[in-house]
Order: C-alpha cells, then sequence, then structure tokens
C-alpha cells in the first residue's frame, strides 16, 4: 500500500517510524512542513492520512477528491463547518476520520456506550483525559467522542472543570483535562451509582499504537465505497456514516 503522510508533528513523525518497519505500506511523500505542498505532487497513491492541523484541511479534502485519493483523517480541533465539509466531500471518496485511531480505545468506546444505556440515569458519569504537556486542545478529541456516546441525545450538560461553591451535582457530566509530561494518552470513563462504581479505562504507552491503527483504517478506505468511516466500521465493519 503506497500512503502520504501529511503533517510532520508527533504523529506523522511516528508514522513514517512504523512504516519503515513494515514491508507491506510504502511512504510516497510528506504533504506540509518538509515535503510537498499538495496531493497534487504525489503519484500512485492508495491513502493519504492526514495528522496535521485544521487550516491544512481545505487543501487535502480538494486534491483528494479531483484525484479520488482514499483519506485518514485524525486531525482534532476541527470546526462544525470543516466537518460539514469532511461529509460533503466523503460522498465522493471514502474518508475513516476518527479523534483515536488505538484499536483498544475503538472498543472501549463501544462499551461506553453499552454500559451508559444499560445503567441508565441512576448513575452518575465523568470522563477524565490525560496527554502530553504540548497538546493544544482541550479536551481531546476522544474525550469529546466519548462523550457523544454516551449521551448522544444532549440530554446532559457537560461540565468542562469544577471551581468555586458548585453545589449538588446537577445533570450534567463532568469532563476533565490533565497536561503533563510525555503522557501519550489515557482516557477513563467511571460510573457511579448507589455504593458502587464502575471505571472504563484505556492507557497508550506509545504514540505507534495509533499510527498502526491508522494504517489499517488506510487499508480498510482503500477498498471502501465513497462515505464517512469511523474506526467501529474499520473493526466491526459498517456502511459508515453517510452514503450516497
Amino acid at each position: 500500500m503506497n500512503i502520504a503522510i501529511v503533517g510532520n508533528g508527533r504523529m506523522g513523525r511516528t508514522l513514517d517510524a512504523v512504516c519503515a518497519r513494515r514491508d507491506d505500506v510504502r511512504v510516497i511523500g510528506h504533504v506540509g512542513r518538509g515535503g510537498c505542498e499538495s496531493l497534487d505532487a504525489l503519484d500512485g497513491l492508495d491513502a493519504a492520512l492526514d495528522f496535521s492541523a485544521p487550516e491544512s484541511l481545505s487543501m487535502l479534502l480538494s486534491g483528494a477528491v479531483r484525484r479520488r485519493i482514499p483519506l485518514v483523517i485524525g486531525t482534532t480541533g476541527m470546526s462544525g463547518a470543516q466537518g460539514e465539509a469532511i461529509r460533503a466531500a466523503s460522498r465522493q471518496i471514502p474518508i475513516v476520520w476518527s479523534a483515536n485511531f488505538s484499536v483498544g480505545v475503538t472498543v472501549l468506546v463501544r462499551l461506553a456506550r453499552l454500559a451508559a444505556q444499560a445503567l441508565g440515569r441512576e448513575f452518575d458519569m465523568e470522563i477524565v483525559e490525560t496527554h502530553h504537556n504540548q497538546k493544544a486542545d482541550a479536551p481531546s478529541g476522544t474525550a469529546k467522542l466519548i462523550l457523544r456516546q454516551i449521551d448522544p441525545e444532549g440530554l446532559y450538560v457537560p461540565v468542562y472543570g469544577r471551581s468555586g461553591r458548585i453545589g449538588a451535582r446537577g445533570r450534567e457530566i463532568g469532563v476533565h483535562a490533565v497536561r503533563g509530561g510525555t503522557a501519550a494518552g489515557e482516557h477513563s470513563l467511571r460510573f457511579f451509582g448507589r455504593m458502587e462504581e464502575l471505571e472504563l479505562r484505556h492507557r497508550a504507552d506509545s504514540r505507534e499504537i495509533f499510527a498502526q491503527g491508522a494504517l489499517r483504517a488506510a487499508a480498510f478506505a482503500r477498498e471502501a465505497e465513497p462515505g464517512l468511516y469511523d474506526m467501529e466500521d474499520v473493526l466491526f465493519g459498517g456502511d459508515g456514516w453517510t452514503r450516497s
């Protein structure tokens, strides 16, 4: 599989290192700092993997649609308008869009949804995420994904940290961001009931798990029909979020 890597931050460099050790993947080129300006400069691509910045999205989508190149998008911090642009592009090319490409996190998200449905409103829910001290956005995209899964109808009020005389807990879900050192990423979801507590937790010890998952997503996208997919589609099968 021939791929392009968009972005040369931590994940871009990790992808390079992982691909260098694999015989089934070849990095054709890079887009962004230190590489070419767009996908138009690269030939023979099976997929492009984007871990850059939201500002690169317009250029990436236009080139991928024009060239019919499947995309894997892991960039976080997208605006609502950018999300709509991704959905529009997915009507013409396959796109796997996820805040987290870890296989373990994908399973955690599915378990979180099932647990929230089973436990119901009698349990309070809190999300805590931990990342390295250079992460630009908070809360993490994965924390937001977990929040959407446990409260898909928006029945709870997200509370991003607490301070002062806040009073008794209302109908809310706490979402807390911790930043420090070189932590690759940890997410926990805790359910608090009467005299019992359940915790779901995932910890990443290396960014390589995200790179391996992104390459798995690229192989999926390469064979998929146009549509918008996530990692649950990659692992468990499915027709994606949008098909046209």
